[in-house]
């Protein structure tokens, strides 16, 4: 299990795994980031933004807690990644641990589980507080567009978010992401 420990006061706090990536360039109202491959364990639901996205984190939640064919627990990780397919369809995810090879990840016994490899790519995000609401996040979202449009990038995907929170933290708290890929990037050398 990939748990990483901090000293918090006088408490010994555990600290979720954050998915890995490199911050590549700050852009106006975004940052532009390269994440390496990763494997994604993602349940497809149908309703409302907020409900789908609770519908979908029990079946995700059962498979890390072991429900799965080689009853393996898993860490949970942050962020969950929530891609909107269309008003009444969502894609709910877990990034697996990065130390867990796409290889080895357990098999879902839930039909509705499924996982994925995401190759590596370059992402826009754009971090943000506050309680986790479709209106909040389609108003992050559709800003990133605008940005992301301005600074002469092309998106490869639509915008999808990041939830990096547990729910029960206090809503100005919480924090929030809008990404969406980014088709090519030239890296900048540094000749120093």
């Amino acid at each position: 299990m990939c748990r990483v420990f901090a000293l918090c006061g006088h408490k010994l706090a555990i600290v979720t795994e954050q998915q890995p990536y490199r911050t590549l360039e700050h852009f106006k109202g975004f940052e532009l980031r390269y994440y390496p491959q990763y494997v994604l364990v993602s349940v497809t639901t149908k309703g409302p933004f907020n409900a789908a996205a609770n519908r979908a984190f029990y079946p995700l939640v059962s498979f890390i807690g072991g429900q799965n064919r080689s009853a393996e627990k898993i860490a949970m990780t942050a962020p969950v990644l929530h891609k909107p397919i269309n008003d009444e369809t969502h894609t709910i995810s877990f990034v697996m641990p990065e130390t867990m090879d796409a290889k080895h990840i357990p098999v879902p016994t839930d039909a509705q589980v499924s996982t994925q490899i995401i190759e590596a790519h370059y992402a826009a995000a754009s971090k943000f507080r506050g309680l986790a609401n479709e209106e909040h996040f389609k108003s992050f979202g559709d800003q990133l567009r605008a940005d992301v449009k301005l600074a002469g990038l092309k998106m490869a995907s639509d915008v999808y978010y990041a939830r990096f929170d547990p729910p029960w933290k206090p809503g100005f708290l919480r924090r929030n992401e809008a990404l969406v890929d980014i088709v090519t990037y030239e890296e900048k050398k540094d000749n120093k």
